[in-house]
């Protein structure tokens, strides 16, 4: 008898050289100065490392986080635009997926952000 633990086959937890970033998405919150992150990396066997980064027009980086050791697949996190009177324009959000040295990283995703002025909101 086999037991399956898994619904079908892309749930299967992947060895290392085979984890990716499958799908990254960006949502701007009502207030303009949150950007929720939505991020999906392949079911892994290991833990990876991220480095998230919200960057402004100029490159200058708005707010940075690191999660070391990814407890799931799926996960969310919210940015905070602060020191800026008016958070609209033009955002990259940068994702790297690395194991032991992300130099180079073993996957990396780049997604627009584009927050509105307050009118358009």
């Amino acid at each position: 008898m086999n037991i399956n633990f898994f619904d079908d086959s892309s749930h299967v937890p992947q060895p290392r050289a085979s984890i990716r970033i499958e799908q990254l998405e960006a949502v701007v919150q009502s207030d303009r100065y949150r950007v929720r992150a939505e991020i999906k990396v392949t079911p892994f066997q290991e833990r990876p490392n991220l480095i998230l980064a919200l960057v402004d027009s100029t490159g200058g980086v708005v707010h940075e986080m690191s999660v070391i050791g990814m407890m799931h697949a799926q996960m969310e996190f919210t940015f905070h635009i602060r020191g800026k009177d008016d958070p609209s324009g033009d955002y990259r959000l940068e994702v790297e997926l690395f194991y032991d040295s992300r130099n180079p990283p073993q996957d990396r995703r780049t997604l627009s952000v584009i927050i509105p002025t307050e009118t358009d909101a």
